[in-house]
């Protein structure tokens, strides 16, 4: 009798430009950064929520298939999968989820109960640290933004914002699930083209400005080829 299968992918996120995801400072502090990124509690070191990284992936892969078209801007869920004979959008909902109470409905298929993908949290890889540590000093860079006048055409208003360093690698660890019935390479060939989506794309915040330009580097070698084997 065949069983759950839990296949496990790992790698490197590597900055080609500073990245800001933002720690939710609710305070303002006079003569310091307006806006700073989230940091590991213990360490104090920048990390990559892995629901971020989650939201980024599922959201390019649903711009992909122009579901907002069909959600009005939601996540794509099972109800939008009615008459869809698009394999990519069950693809999405089975490695994403669907809402809660989707599965209440009469007509639910339960091969979409379980939500597929798994993203655990892309802490600073520690050579990298080290090196940022060596390099820079810090683990962070302040970089200052100003608006343009349009009259005067001189810049004003300041603000200070925290940003991880270019350079920088965090290491990613995604799982996925995987049922007797599932087709792997289809669910596979899904979730990379969604990595690879988010290299043409960006990660975290002011992506319009050159933030959060990322490169993945995977440590299997066939998920590897595979990655760089889809074109876009």
């Amino acid at each position: 009798m065949e069983k759950l299968k839990i296949k496990n992918i790992t790698g490197k996120i590597v900055l080609e430009s500073g990245l800001h995801i933002s720690g939710g400072d609710t305070e303002m502090h006079i003569g310091g950064v307006d806006n700073s990124v989230i940091k590991d509690s213990l360490s104090k070191a920048p990390y990559i929520p892995g629901s971020s990284l989650k939201g980024k992936v599922r959201s390019l892969l649903e711009y992909f298939v122009n579901a907002q078209l069909k959600t009005d801007g939601k996540p794509l869920q099972y109800n939008n999968l009615e008459n869809s004979s698009d394999e990519e959008e069950k693809n999405i909902v089975k490695l994403f989820g669907t809402g809660g109470s989707e599965k209440n409905r009469d007509n639910f298929n339960p091969d979409y109960a379980i939500t597929r993908v798994i993203f655990s949290d892309c802490y600073l890889n520690k050579d990298s640290e080290e090196e940022l540590l060596k390099k820079v000093g810090k683990l962070t860079e302040i970089k200052a933004e100003n608006s343009i006048d349009r009259v005067n055409g001189t810049a004003e208003s300041p603000r200070f914002i925290e940003r991880v360093p270019k350079g920088a690698i965090f290491d990613f660890d995604v799982s996925i699930r995987l049922f007797p019935k599932d087709n792997e390479e289809n669910l596979m060939g899904t979730l990379l083209k969604g990595f690879k989506l988010l290299t043409f794309d960006a990660l975290g915040g002011s992506g319009s400005r050159g933030y959060g330009k990322v490169n993945m580097k995977f440590d299997q070698e066939e998920t590897q080829k595979q990655f760089d084997s889809i074109q876009i």
